[in-house]
C-alpha cells in the first residue's frame, strides 16, 4: 500500500525522534512514473506493506541520527534535496500513524489503547463490519507449498501455455460444431441437481483460483502466512494472503501473481471445454459441463472486472503504478466534483498527466454506479433470502452503509466548505439551481399520464357468413350508405318450404287441441302434454326463422358498409363464420387503455386526453375520459394489448387467454371532434392524459411507504 506523507503533527515534534522498529525491512521497489526510484517498506509482524519515494526513504535512512535538525544537514550535505522541518515531520507522522516505530514505555501503553478503541468504535460498527466483511484463517500453508511448488514447474512452461491455448481453439472449434446440444445442455441444467452442479464446480474452481495465486507467489520467493475464507455480506469467497508480493521490484513479477488466480481458472475452462466436447455421454461428461460454464463466466464477469478490489484491480492499479488506485481516484473524482459545482480553486490532492487525470475521474464514476448496482443487487438477495423482517432491516443497513453513507461523507466535507462555498459565484449558482430542482419536487405541477390506446368506431357489426353458405345477392358495395333494417346481403336458403309448412301445420294442430281441451275429458288429461309439444314446435320455427334470418343479414343501425370482399359475387360459396364485410356504425367512435395502479389513481372520468396514431400516419384526437374500472381486468380482451404483441401491458398467455402480470384498470374515453380520419379503421397508437396537479415528491413518498408496508406483510 502506498503511503500518504502530507501534513503536520499537531504538536511540536519531539527533540529526540523516536526509534524506528528493528523488525522492519526496507527492500527495492519500481521505478515510479516519475522516473525517481522506490522502495517498499516491510511490516513482518502485520504482514503489511507501505511504498515510500526516494525523499522518504533519504529520511529513513538518517533516522538514527536522532534529531529533526541533524537529519536535515545530512540531507543538505549529501543529496541535492533541500528539505524544510515539516517534511520530517511528515515522515515522523506517518511513522507514528502506523506504528512503525518503537513505543514509548511510559506512554505507549495509553497511547496503543486509545487508538485501539478508535480503530474499533462502537459496538454496532464493530457487528456491522464483522457482518459485511471478516476472515477466518484456517491454513497456513507456506511450508506445504515450499515442498509441492517444483513438483508443479510444468505448469508454468512454455510447453504447458500453447497445448492449452491448442486445447482452447479445438475446444471452442467442437463446441461450435455441437453448439445445438451445447445450448440444449445449459438450459436444461437449471434444475436443482444441476444447480448443486454449478455450485461444486465454481467451489473447486475458486479453491483452484487461489492455489494458483499462492503457487506463483512461491516460486516467485514470497510467502505466503494464510489461506482462508472471507465473508463478505455472509456469503464464503476464499482468499489467499499474497501481500508479501510487494517485496516484488519488478512489476511483471507482481502482475504474474495477480493474475494467476484468473489464469488457472481460464486454464481449467478452456481443457474442461474441451473434454465435454471429445467425451462420451456419461458421469465424466457431465463434470466437465458445469466446469465449462461456470469458470468462463466467473472468471470474466468477477474476477477480471477493476471495479472491486479483486485481481483485475490489483492488475491495473500495478500496470498505471498507482497503489492505491480506487482511493486515489475516488479523492480526484470528489474533488473535481466539488470544482465543478462550487470553483473553489482548491488544489487537487495529487498531479497527474491531464490523460490520467480525466482517466481516473471517469474510473472513478465508473467504480461508483457499478459499485451501486452490484450493492443493491446484493442488498435485494439478501432481502429475498432471509424472512421478510429481517430482510428488510438487512436491506436498509446494505443501502445506508454501502450508498447513503459516502454520499453523507461527502455532504458533510460541504458543511466544512460552507464559508468558501457561500463566497464562490459558482457555488451561489449550484445552490440556486438545487433550490429550484427542490422546489419543482416539492410544489404541486400538472401531471401527464401516457399509455398506449386502441382508437376504433363504437358501433361496428360484423357480417359472418353461415354454414353451407352461397352468395345469391349482393344489394350493397363498399362504402354504400344503409338505414336500420336494411338488408346487407343474400345467401342462397336451403329448401325449408316443406319442413316450415309441416312445422306450421304441427304448431296450428296443437293449439287447436290446447284450445279445445276444455269440451274434452281425454284432452284435458293430456293437456299438459300438448303444452310441452307445442313449445317445442313453436322453438322448432323460430330456429328456422332464425336460421333464414342468418341467410338475410340486415343492418342493426345505420352505416357504411366496410371491408367487403371485393371477390364475392352471386353463385360464391364461402366457408364457415367467414367474416364478409362489417358495418360501421354513424355513432362515432371510442378509445380505451390500460393503466397499473399509481396511474390510475391521477385519472378521472372527465379528464382531457389527446390521441396519436402510431408512426404518425393516422389520426390525433381529443378524448375525454368516460369511465374507469373499479376492478382491475383479470383476463385482456385480445392478445393486441400484451407487451408480446406490441401492446404495453405485460402479460402471460395461457390456453390462448392473455393475464396481466400486475393489476392494470380499463379506461375508455370519448371522442371530442368528428373522427373524419378515423374511415371505419381500428388505430393503435398512444393516449395522453391530463391528470391531476400533484408534487413528484408526495408521488415518491407515496410509492416508497406503499412498497414498505406491502413487502413488510402488512
Amino acid at each position: 500500500m502506498a503511503a500518504v506523507l502530507t501534513g503536520t503533527l499537531q504538536a511540536a515534534p519531539p527533540a529526540t525522534l523516536p526509534p524506528l522498529r528493528e523488525e522492519l525491512s526496507l527492500h527495492r521497489g519500481p521505478a515510479l512514473a516519475t522516473g525517481e526510484p522506490s522502495h517498499t517498506l516491510e511490516d513482518p509482524v502485520r504482514n503489511q506493506f507501505f511504498r515510500i519515494d526516494w525523499t522518504t526513504f533519504e529520511v529513513l535512512r538518517r533516522w538514527s541520527l536522532g534529531t529533526p535538525d541533524d537529519i536535515l544537514l545530512s540531507l543538505r550535505a549529501d543529496t541535492p534535496l533541500d528539505l524544510q522541518r515539516a517534511d520530517v515531520e511528515a515522515v515522523l507522522k506517518f511513522l507514528v500513524d502506523h506504528q512503525l516505530v518503537q513505543p514509548d514505555p511510559l506512554r505507549s501503553v495509553k497511547a496503543m489503547a486509545a487508538r485501539h478503541q478508535a480503530a474499533a468504535g462502537a459496538w454496532h460498527t464493530r457487528l456491522l463490519h464483522h457482518y459485511l466483511f471478516f476472515r477466518i484463517p484456517l491454513v497456513r500453508p507456506d511450508r506445504w507449498l515450499a515442498r509441492t511448488a517444483p513438483a508443479l514447474d510444468w505448469l508454468f512452461s512454455r510447453g504447458f501455455f500453447l497445448l492449452t491455448m491448442l486445447a482452447l481453439l479445438a475446444g471452442g472449434a467442437l463446441v461450435w460444431r455441437q453448439w445445438d446440444v451445447f445450448r440444449t445442455t445449459l438450459s436444461g441444467s437449471f434444475t436443482p441437481g444441476g444447480l448443486l452442479a454449478y455450485a461444486v464446480a465454481l467451489t473447486a474452481v475458486k479453491c483452484a483460483h487461489e492455489l494458483g495465486h499462492a503457487f506463483t507467489a512461491k516460486r516467485l520467493g514470497c510467502r505466503v502466512p494464510s489461506m482462508g475464507l472471507a465473508f463478505l455480506v455472509l456469503w464464503p469467497v476464499p482468499y489467499t494472503d499474497t501481500n508479501d508480493a510487494w517485496r516484488l521490484a519488478d512489476r511483471r513479477q507482481r502482475q504474474q501473481v495477480a493474475m494467476a488466480g484468473v489464469a488457472t481458472e481460464l486454464a481449467i475452462a478452456a481443457w474442461a471445454t474441451l473434454a465435454w466436447s471429445l467425451l462420451p455421454d456419461g458421469l465424466l461428461r457431465d463434470i466437465a459441463f458445469p466446469l465449462a460454464t461456470t469458470t468462463w463466466i466467473a472468471t470474466l464477469a468477477l474476477n477480471a472486472s477493476p471495479f472491486m478490489r479483486f485481481d483485475g484491480y490489483f492488475v491495473l492499479s500495478d500496470w498505471l503504478d498507482m497503489p492505491n488506485l480506487h482511493a486515489r481516484a475516488f479523492a480526484l473524482a470528489r474533488w473535481d466534483l466539488r470544482e465543478r459545482l462550487f470553483g473553489l480553486g482548491i488544489d487537487p490532492p495529487e498531479h497527474v498527466p491531464a490523460r490520467r487525470h480525466a482517466g481516473l475521474i471517469l474510473f472513478a464514476w465508473a467504480v461508483w454506479l457499478y459499485r451501486i448496482t452490484v450493492f443493491v443487487g446484493i442488498a435485494l438477495l439478501v432481502y429475498h433470502f432471509f424472512i421478510k423482517l429481517v430482510g428488510i432491516f438487512l436491506f436498509c443497513i446494505e443501502m445506508s452503509w454501502f450508498v447513503i453513507r459516502p454520499v453523507a461523507g461527502e455532504v458533510k466535507v460541504w458543511g466544512g466548505l460552507w464559508t468558501r462555498i457561500r463566497r464562490s459565484p459558482r457555488g451561489r449558482r449550484s445552490l440556486a439551481l438545487a433550490l429550484a430542482v427542490l422546489v419543482l419536487f416539492v410544489l404541486p405541477w400538472p401531471t401527464r399520464v401516457q399509455g398506449g390506446a386502441v382508437l376504433k368506431p363504437a358501433a361496428v357489426f360484423p357480417v359472418h357468413a353461415p354454414e353451407h353458405a352461397q352468395v345469391a345477392a349482393l344489394p350493397v358495395r363498399e362504402g354504400t350508405r344503409v338505414r336500420a333494417g336494411q338488408e346487407l346481403l343474400r345467401f342462397a336458403v336451403p329448401e325449408t318450404g316443406g319442413r316450415r309448412a309441416a312445422i306450421q301445420a304441427t304448431v296450428e294442430r296443437l293449439r287447436w287441441e290446447a284450445g279445445a281441451a276444455g269440451f274434452d275429458a281425454e284432452q284435458r288429461a293430456r293437456s299438459a302434454v300438448l303444452r310441452e309439444e307445442l313449445g317445442t314446435a313453436e322453438a322448432q320455427l323460430a330456429a328456422l326463422d332464425e336460421e333464414e334470418a342468418r341467410h338475410r343479414p340486415r343492418a342493426p343501425f345505420a352505416g357504411v358498409v366496410r371491408d367487403l370482399d371485393p371477390e364475392l359475387a352471386p353463385g360464391t360459396w364461402v366457408r364457415r363464420n367467414e367474416r364478409v364485410a362489417v358495418l360501421v356504425g354513424d355513432g362515432g367512435a371510442e378509445a380505451s387503455t390500460y393503466l397499473d395502479e399509481e396511474s390510475v389513481r391521477r385519472v378521472a372520468v372527465g379528464d382531457h386526453a389527446v390521441f396519436h396514431a402510431d408512426g404518425g400516419a393516422g389520426p390525433a384526437l381529443r378524448l375525454t375520459v368516460a369511465g374507469i374500472d373499479r376492478d382491475a381486468t383479470r383476463v385482456l380482451p385480445s392478445g393486441l394489448w400484451a407487451a408480446q404483441q406490441g401492446g404495453q401491458v405485460p402479460a402471460r398467455e395461457k390456453q390462448g387467454a392473455w393475464y396481466p402480470d400486475h393489476a392494470v384498470y380499463r379506461v375508455t374515453f370519448t371522442v371530442d371532434e368528428a373522427p373524419g380520419a378515423l374511415a371505419g379503421q381500428a388505430w393503435r397508437g398512444t393516449v395522453v392524459i391530463r391528470g391531476d396537479w400533484e408534487a413528484p415528491g408526495v408521488r415518491f413518498a407515496r410509492a416508497l411507504a406503499s412498497l414498505a408496508w406491502r413487502e413488510a406483510g402488512f
